[in-house]
């Protein structure tokens, strides 16, 4: 009966020390841009997944619009409730400074993500490099449009950093080895609402009869523009080339309305998320060379505090129905 009453509280008292280990983790919120689409939906199942996994209390919030205010006030909530790591994946860099830095300043956690250099964050975290990811559709669209002709590029919006840097990379390499190219416009920050996109690709492609191709770097615009080529029975005369959820946008892969693209993967974005929340509560350092699961060996810069490996995912006919069917 001793040994068993000692072992017993032996036991009692390992699950309490548990728990307070687990209570001193705290909770980990992630804000993403918008709930509800495919990309974030398989972003929030990897956070649900590995803060199982780990034992993390995690969770994400995906506001009803794409509106840097909605992302404000959702991460004022998160720090109202005390909790020690939020993530976010920002609508508008500038507009989430003050916010990030109040966190901060609370002694909370801060990883963002689709965000380098994100100031007021402890360490921002990519899938891709800016510059392979932008000329990497470069190049898709380039090929496609015989390295000649008009093509516009959608944003998610202008201020979105990420976005943008893929965009100039895009530009930057199409100018340099495709001089023939023709850019419309400036670019058009559309490219996280379907219908926006829509709308705008069918406007241009009025405006412009000679258009043939649109780089969209945001999710929802290689699909807006692709069923505004439908409508307007382009396909195969305009070239359509963008991150895409594979899921939403399959049906599209497989009419040509849309050609093709690169991603990474969201739901892998969401574990990595709850890696680094669980590393960094725990007060480890971030380590030059080390692996970090779901990113792999790093190299960080660890003055602009990112963290950016290249994980590419190509998007075309033969690989859009093994990754949708992957819940992607």
């Amino acid at each position: 009966m001793k040994r068993f009453l000692v072992a017993a509280l032996a036991a009692s008292l390992s699950l309490a020390a548990a728990t307070i280990a687990y209570a001193q983790e705290g909770k980990v919120g992630v804000v993403v841009k918008i709930g509800g689409i495919p990309w974030f939906n398989a972003m929030e199942a990897g956070i649900k997944e590995r803060g199982a996994k780990l034992g993390v209390d995690a969770s994400m919030i995906g506001p009803t619009s794409a509106d840097p205010a909605l992302q404000v006030r959702a991460i004022e909530d998160l720090i109202a409730q005390g909790v020690k790591v939020i993530g976010v994946v920002p609508n508008d860099a500038k507009v989430l400074e003050p916010v990030l830095s109040k966190a901060k300043e609370q002694g909370i956690i801060v990883i963002t993500h689709e965000s380098p250099s994100q100031k007021g964050a402890d360490w921002d975290f990519e899938l891709a490099s800016s510059t392979g990811f932008g000329e990497a559709h470069g190049k898709l669209l380039a090929e496609k449009m015989g390295g000649k002709g008009k093509y516009a590029v959608f944003v998610g919006s202008l201020t979105v950093p990420l976005h943008n840097a893929w965009a100039d990379a895009a530009i930057a390499y199409l100018k340099k080895n495709h001089p023939e190219m023709e850019l419309v416009g400036d670019r058009y920050g559309v490219a996280e609402d379907v219908d926006k996109s829509r709308s705008t690709a069918l406007d241009l492609i009025s405006a412009n009869p000679d258009l043939k191709g649109f780089l969209a770097f945001g999710s929802q615009g290689p699909i807006g523009a692709g069923r505004a080529v439908e409508e307007r029975r382009k396909v195969g005369e305009i070239f359509v080339f963008g991150p895409f959820s594979p899921g939403q946008g399959q049906k599209l892969v497989k009419s040509d309305a849309i050609s093709g693209g690169f991603m990474w993967n969201p739901k892998q974005a969401g574990e990595v998320f709850v890696t680094l929340a669980q590393k960094l509560m725990k007060g480890e350092e971030i380590k030059d060379g080390e692996e970090i699961e779901g990113l792999g060996v790093i190299h960080p810069d660890f003055e602009n505090r990112n963290i950016i490996v290249d994980q590419l995912v190509p998007i075309n006919k033969d690989t859009v129905a093994d990754l949708a069917a992957m819940g992607l």
